[in-house]
């Protein structure tokens, strides 16, 4: 256990332990270090563990990021009584062991997207946080792009009625970070580790916000997957790449609606282009995440879109940040998303989107994997229990 010289929060706010100090720990380290100065009368954390494995590199990220101690060892962590909240940044492979023994031990638990590895983990996750939960022990399952303000407001836009019945969909997410046949090999393109390449990357949040937007779930799939590059050089030569490098595929849902899905990280020159959308039979939207302030909307049978700036007080999670006109970035997704999590904590209500919400997903992503290994042809999406 190595300790840094301070920590953000009061002595009786909720101490966070963040089990994870790489890319997504980067990034909620930055949520929990500012969500209190969010809105007047915030709830606050204290940043009180970070945990990684390296005991130096995470002693050094503990100090860079704000965190009070670092630490090596995340079971002893979950017996402290000065931990509340456990926030599962590791990768997919753990996201089961660590967040049902968090659970158990009491602490309410963030865990990061795509909720496990498999469906057999993904149920026991659920089954433990549905009795969690009758103990007042809350979870919640990370799809960050929730709490971006455009699509917050699309998805108001679509429940009250302002683009008829939605009938299409096209929902894309793509990234070049794969694209150079040289890129080296990294967990995330080992099965054991990631579960599943683009899929559980990328299309987990395409997914999600199907489901968030439409208030719909997906009931069929025709898809296929495709590793472009089967071979990739790591640290001890030449190894197998054994998940997907992109996968293609149209979903329909119990609302009626078609929606066609593309996901890749093999797009040259796409960075992170989450893009939406939706079509309806008195209006349209869409969206782009890079370009994450902006809504196109066409509303109400209007028949052209228009542009709209999404940072005026009254959007969605505004209230908490700049004037009108100062744009916000990508980090504070995060944020947004720690503040929302902390209400519900203090509300004593179950956060969303839920363990039940991950598990919807990942039933879909196995739908395609499925689809795909059957050369394409259509797989109705297990209801789930």
């Amino acid at each position: 256990m190595t300790s840094t010289p301070s920590a953000s929060g009061a002595a009786g706010s909720p101490g966070v332990a963040v089990i994870g100090y790489a890319f997504m720990g980067k990034a909620h380290s930055h949520a929990w270090r500012n969500v209190a100065a969010l809105r007047p009368g915030a709830p606050g954390v204290r940043q009180q563990v970070l945990v990684g494995r390296d005991a130096d590199a995470v002693a050094a990220a503990a100090g860079q990021y704000g965190w009070a101690e670092s630490a090596t060892d995340w079971r002893e962590v979950l017996e402290r009584d000065d931990i509340d909240i456990v926030d599962v940044c590791v990768p997919g492979h753990l996201h089961a062991e660590v967040a049902i023994a968090a659970l158990e031990a009491g602490k309410h638990v963030i865990a990061e997207k795509p909720l496990a590895n498999t469906m057999a983990e993904a149920e026991k996750m659920v089954a433990t946080a549905k009795a969690a939960r009758e103990r007042g022990v809350h979870s919640m399952v990370g799809f960050n792009y929730r709490r971006v303000p455009a699509l917050a407001l699309a998805q108001r836009h679509i429940a009250e009625g302002r683009l008829g019945d939605v009938r299409q969909v096209r929902v894309s997410y793509l990234q070049d970070w794969l694209a150079d046949d040289a890129a080296p090999m990294t967990w995330r393109l080992r099965r054991e580790l990631a579960g599943s390449g683009a899929l559980g990357d990328l299309a987990s949040h395409a997914v999600d916000q199907v489901r968030f937007l439409l208030g719909q779930e997906v009931t069929a799939v025709n898809a296929i997957t495709h590793t472009f590059v089967p071979e990739r050089t790591g640290a001890d030569g030449t190894e197998e790449v054994t998940v997907d490098d992109a996968a293609w595929g149209t979903l329909r849902t119990d609302g009626g609606a078609v929606v066609s899905l593309e996901v890749t990280r093999m797009a040259t020159a796409r960075k992170n282009a989450l893009g939406i959308e939706v079509y309806g039979s008195n209006g349209a939207l869409r969206f782009d995440l890079e370009s994450l302030n902006h809504l196109d909307v066409c509303l109400d049978g209007a028949d052209s879109f228009s542009r709209e700036l999404v940072t005026e007080q009254d959007d969605p999670y505004i209230d908490g940040w700049w004037p009108p006109g100062h744009v916000l970035g990508w980090d504070a997704t995060f944020t947004n998303q720690a503040s929302d999590f902390l209400s519900a904590l203090a509300a004593g209500r179950e956060p969303t989107p839920s363990f039940e919400d991950g598990i919807a997903v990942q039933r879909v992503l196995a739908a395609i994997e499925a689809s795909s290994a059957r050369g394409g042809s259509c797989v109705e999406v297990d209801g789930g229990l």
